[in-house]
């Protein structure tokens, strides 16, 4: 697995991209969607309802086992107990592992930005709010949660190509290289 760009000629038809809240996943999977020509799928959008009730977890399932099946897409969001489901299927897997006071930065500036609407990568109704139990998960990330996602992936039975950004200038230059 590398954390370099891949190469233009290997083939990204299943993409995956996950990280901490307000490391620019929804973002980067935006841009890829569009340079690549791929259907873009933002879990958050499909998993919430409105005023911030998560759907039922058979739900869920159904729902990232219908995205799945299809050819081509790119999924972003992190939602860990169902993360089985896509490396399965993905090809490839981008992690933003972007520095916690720089993804911090960025929830607190988005709250500003979509105060009382909906992010365009949200579900309906779930209005921007400023969530302290979110800002610690955000910031307990790096040391929680990342090498449980890196552990997860690199021991998974398909091994998909693992790229693993660590700076804007590297999400930067990846989208360069596309």
């Amino acid at each position: 697995m590398s954390n370099l760009p891949i190469n233009r000629n290997t083939s990204m038809k299943r993409i995956l991209i996950i990280g901490s809240g307000g490391a620019g996943k929804s973002t980067l999977a935006r841009q890829l969607g569009e340079r690549l020509h791929l259907d873009v799928y933002h879990l958050d959008a499909l998993m919430w309802r409105p005023g911030w009730v998560m759907a039922p977890r058979e739900e869920r399932i159904d729902i990232q086992q219908q995205l799945v099946k299809k050819d081509q897409w790119i999924i972003d969001g992190n939602f860990g107990n169902t993360l089985d489901l896509r490396l399965q299927a993905a090809d490839t897997v981008i992690l933003i592992d972007l520095p916690r006071i720089v993804c911090v930065y960025r929830v607190l500036k988005r709250v500003v930005r979509y105060r009382g609407t909906t992010r365009p990568d949200m579900g309906a109704s779930c209005e921007e709010k400023l969530d302290f139990a979110f800002l610690k998960w955000v910031w307990n990330f790096p040391d929680v949660q990342r090498s449980q996602l890196l552990r997860q992936i690199q021991q998974h039975p398909t091994k998909p190509n693992l790229i693993h950004l660590k700076s804007s200038r590297a999400v930067r230059n990846y989208l360069k290289s596309i």
